[in-house]
């Protein structure tokens, strides 16, 4: 495994962090800029957030090689409050949400990513990609016809240079590659410094200028839940991910607290607020090879220098450039084998519906998290419909007149509530057994339905007997019957 202490003793793996790091912050700028003119605020104050946020995740965070930055989901989150109220409540809603991660981490919200099932979690890349691919038409709509032939070019080297070296990333040579030609001949392509003003110096101490009133908590606390959520949803599923490619697992709950810090860090310089950045991770740990926090830490790191030392150069890059690179990127981050014809006819119907939710509501709303949550909903709807189905109730009578009904399968609110009808209460003999011996009972709705369906034998003057029971969901049963009304 990869550690930064190791990775200090290898020049050649270092070597390797410090590059991927250097690309990653040099696709960081066009896409945060953006991120600022979405959320309403500066770019400045966008870059001076994911420096900072890139820096203290690298120490903080669990997931190495994941960068964090100003992002794009939480720049519409918090874009009404902007709008609204202006940025010093932005920031004391950005503090709230750093302590509101750090709280949710504490209380184990890290540990509900193993209830993400495999299909959204397909669904989830895939939007991803499409997300990254599409946040690239902007570039190549109403631009000069020369911007066309430098992307191809730019995608050509991104594919090609690594079957001959991996020496140097291939997308830090296409950057160089193809910003030297533009500066060379002249050519006039939107480049970097078009998508808005960098800065030009260090970051500064801000607290926010509002009263501290449960009116102002008012104001700001939905907005500190919605970018708390969102920003853990998006950088515990990215760290998903990263572990997939990597093969390496990663401490969720530390990422999800690092998270918490490290927005509050942003927040302490006048920052926006963030989380992973997905497209940036991919960038890092694809293109870049990274497997360690010292990408990450450069990332932060070259993106604060590139921007005050030598922003003239940096504002030279043709987007063509970087345009390439994501193009790439989304291509080689959408799963092809989930669509293929054979995949879609061996996989169940249900597991196809889950990943189509999840891309679409992802689609629909620009946003991973919904998309995210749709499908784990539509997921647990489908689980529970084919589950409900398996339940099975057998009558039989024996020689002394008693009707011994057998109930298998797992009986929870899904697959209970139809449970009443499948006895005939009214033709039954004088004693009935209901035998559970292949079922288990899950909740107390399946207690309810049982208790509804003694009494109805009782309403008949009948015996009713359950039998068959044991362990938990015995336990649930004596616990429960008798005790939740009528």
């Amino acid at each position: 495994m990869n550690t930064v202490l190791s990775t200090l003793r290898s020049p050649r793996r270092l070597t390797t962090e410090i590059l991927a790091g250097l690309v990653t912050s040099l696709a960081l700028i066009p896409e945060v800029v953006s991120f600022a003119v979405i959320a309403g605020v500066d770019p400045k104050v966008a870059l001076y957030t994911s420096c900072v946020m890139a820096i203290t995740i690298a120490f903080v965070g669990g997931r190495p090689a994941m960068v964090s930055a100003a992002a794009g989901a939480t720049a519409l989150v918090i874009a009404p409050l902007v709008a609204s109220h202006g940025l010093d409540y932005l920031i004391a809603a950005v503090w709230l949400a750093g302590a509101l991660q750090i709280v949710l981490a504490l209380v184990g919200v890290a540990r509900l990513m193993r209830f993400i099932p495999r299909s959204v979690m397909i669904g989830f890349v895939n939007a991803l990609a499409i997300l990254i691919f599409s946040a690239q038409l902007g570039h190549l709509f109403d631009v000069p016809w020369l911007v066309y032939p430098l992307v191809a070019f730019g995608i050509a080297m991104v594919v090609f240079i690594p079957k001959l070296t991996t020496a140097v990333p291939a997308a830090l040579i296409a950057i160089i590659v193809l910003t030297g030609i533009v500066v060379l001949f002249g050519v006039d392509v939107p480049d970097v410094a078009d998508q808005g003003e960098l800065p030009g110096g260090f970051p500064a101490w801000m607290i926010p200028d509002v009263p501290f009133t449960v009116e102002t908590l008012g104001i700001i606390a939905p907005y500190a839940v919605g970018l708390a959520l969102v920003g853990l949803m998006e950088s515990l599923m990215t760290a998903k991910l990263v572990d997939d490619i990597t093969d390496t697992h990663s401490d969720k709950t530390r990422e999800a607290w690092g998270q918490g810090v490290a927005n509050g860090a942003a927040a302490l310089f006048g920052g926006m607020g963030g989380c992973a950045m997905i497209g940036q991770t991919m960038i890092n740990v694809k293109e870049g090879r990274a497997r360690t926090r010292i990408s990450t830490f450069c990332a932060g790191l070259f993106l604060l220098l590139l921007c005050v030392t030598v922003g003239d150069v940096v504002g030279a890059i043709p987007m063509a450039a970087l345009v390439a690179v994501m193009i790439v990127i989304a291509v080689s981050t959408f799963d092809w084998h989930s669509i293929t014809p054979r995949t879609l006819k061996l996989m169940p119907i249900s597991e196809t519906l889950v990943m189509l939710v999840t891309v679409i509501g992802t689609l629909a709303t620009d946003n991973l998290a919904v998309g995210v949550v749709a499908g784990v909903l539509t997921a647990m709807v489908a689980f529970a419909r084919r589950v409900a189905h398996m339940t099975r109730v057998e009558a039989v009578d024996d020689a002394d007149g008693v009707r011994t009904y057998t109930v298998s399968g797992e009986l929870f609110w899904a697959s209970s509530n139809d449970l009443v009808y499948q006895f005939d209460y009214a033709h039954d003999p004088d004693r009935v057994v209901i035998d559970l011996t292949a079922a288990e009972v899950w909740d107390a709705s399946t207690v309810a339905t049982f208790d509804s369906v003694l009494q109805k034998y009782a309403e008949k003057g009948k015996t009713a007997q359950i039998v068959g029971l044991d362990g938990a969901s015995l336990h649930r049963v004596e616990l429960l019957s008798g005790r939740l009304g009528t």
